[in-house]
């Protein structure tokens, strides 16, 4: 079953490290323009079923999120069985409501448990919200203290059961083996992976994206070495059938990896042997490093808050090579 393409972004800026104040005035400025961005009441949920018991809600796409043009938000995983629900993100506050009538075409048992693939709101802003119908919340320990960071945050959206790296959290409910692997900085700091065993169906998060270049949050923890090595390690876990299913982006299996994983290898190699040339940052991007791969990645040209999703790749590939 083909699911709907989803979106290229996921909130983030360039954050200072030093300066806790400017970061929060920072980050609520960068929530406001957001927000300017998204029609929420245009906001449509739609339900895909993967198993007997297991969906996925995706927002359509369109002009409603103008940061996800082709999909509003992140993708939300749903478990359902006699023992309740197991929920994967909850995308935006302020669609909640769409959301919960999408869970409850589905089945009426309680939300017992909510995860989170990393932190940015349109995964996690509803967190309060489904944490309020008597859900469990649960993530990473470096996702909460980051999350815990931003404005006038919610207490009620911060995970009140975290843990780190090591091995996966398993939840038996409904008949499924539930895995929550924890990746190391990777999209964010606090990224991790949901596998649901029985069904062999992976939600990958946002270290991959197949609409627009990949995006890496350094001011949230982030990094490209933890994304390939997330990419790698999900090249071992996936079986040859198994469906990825990125939180932003087509369906995917193991097989289509690898060309991306290739895809950023190059590209970084061209930065790199820019940047040894002693090119400034304005000069990488005027080199176009992403040329060869900018007319087969959908959205590799959109608007990303007065750039490009291309030029914010090499932007981002440049500040972490130059480290």
């Amino acid at each position: 079953m083909q699911a709907k393409v989803r979106p290229p972004l996921c909130a983030g800026a360039a954050i200072g490290d030093n300066d806790p104040q400017m970061n929060f005035f920072i980050l609520t400025a960068l929530a406001v323009t957001a927000s300017a961005q998204i029609n929420y009441a245009k906001i449509e949920i739609l339900t895909e079923q993967y198993t007997p018991n297991l969906y996925m809600l995706a927002g359509a796409p369109g002009d409603a999120d103008l940061n996800h043009p082709d999909g509003a938000g992140g993708r939300i995983g749903i478990l359902t069985g006699p023992d309740g629900i197991f929920m994967v993100d909850s995308q935006y506050t302020q669609v909640t409501d769409k959301v919960l009538a999408a869970i409850r075409k589905i089945s009426p048992r309680p939300i017992r448990y909510l995860t989170n693939t990393h932190l940015h709101v349109d995964h996690s802003g509803g967190n309060g919200n489904i944490v309020k119908q008597g859900a469990i919340l649960l993530a990473r320990e470096e996702l909460r203290a980051d999350m815990a960071r931003a404005a006038n945050m919610d207490p009620a959206r911060l995970p009140n059961l975290t843990y780190g790296m090591g091995d996966p959290i398993k939840f038996r409910m409904n008949g499924e083996v539930v895995d929550l692997i924890p990746i190391r900085a990777a999209h964010t700091g606090g990224d991790t992976i949901i596998r649901f065993e029985n069904s062999d169906v992976i939600m990958i998060g946002d270290f991959y994206r197949n609409y627009g270049y990949p995006y890496i949050d350094i001011n949230n923890g982030g990094s490209l070495k933890g994304a390939l090595e997330g990419l790698d390690y999900l090249m071992r876990i996936a079986g040859p059938n198994t469906k990825l299913i990125p939180g932003h982006g087509t369906i995917i299996k193991r097989e289509d990896i690898v060309p991306y994983r290739n895809m950023i290898l190059d590209v970084r190699s061209k930065v790199g042997q820019l940047i040894q040339q002693g090119k400034t940052e304005q000069e990488v991007l005027a080199a176009k490093p992403t040329a060869a791969y900018d007319a087969k990645i959908p959205g590799a040209l959109g608007a990303v808050g007065g750039t490009t999703s291309a030029d914010r790749f090499v932007r981002m590939l440049y500040s972490e090579l130059k480290k």
